[in-house]
């Protein structure tokens, strides 16, 4: 089995970066991303131009999609178009996992990298800067 390409962590969670942009001509990102209990991930957003799939790989991660619960379990999955506004949770004691692809690669390491770089300095967070970072790359919070 291939390593990661690169792991970067925004607070708890873990991205583990399989392939990006660079490998894709663009067009996928996919990556593992460890979910701890309890954590939220990120705040309601939706992505201008990014299509998202999600797949269970360990526990049970709580997505919302458009203000629905959809619970996601080993081998499930769920395609999250641009524009639908969504979160992924973890409301169980266990860390999870699911693999994610977005497509096209718009959205990939450079984002997550500068979020947490933002997080691990600016304890606690200023919203409108976390704001501001998801805005310019295409993930638009909704309040």
């Amino acid at each position: 089995m291939n390593p990661p390409k690169e792991i970067i962590n925004v607070g708890q969670l873990e991205l583990r970066f399989l392939l990006d942009g660079n490998d894709t001509n663009g067009q996928i990102v996919m990556f593992e991303f460890l979910i701890p209990p309890g954590a939220k991930v990120p705040a309601p957003h939706y992505h201008a131009e990014v299509d998202e799939i999600t797949y269970g790989l360990e526990g049970i991660t709580s997505t919302y999609l458009n203000g629905e619960r959809i619970d996601i379990a080993p081998g499930d999955r769920l395609f999250i178009p641009r524009g639908a506004v969504h979160q992924h949770n973890n409301h169980t004691d266990k860390t999870v996992k699911v693999l994610c692809m977005l497509s096209p690669a718009s959205i990939g390491p450079d984002y997550f990298r500068e979020i947490g770089d933002y997080l691990k300095n600016n304890v606690p967070p200023d919203m409108k800067m976390v704001t501001e970072i998801m805005d310019r790359h295409g993930l638009i919070v909704v309040v």
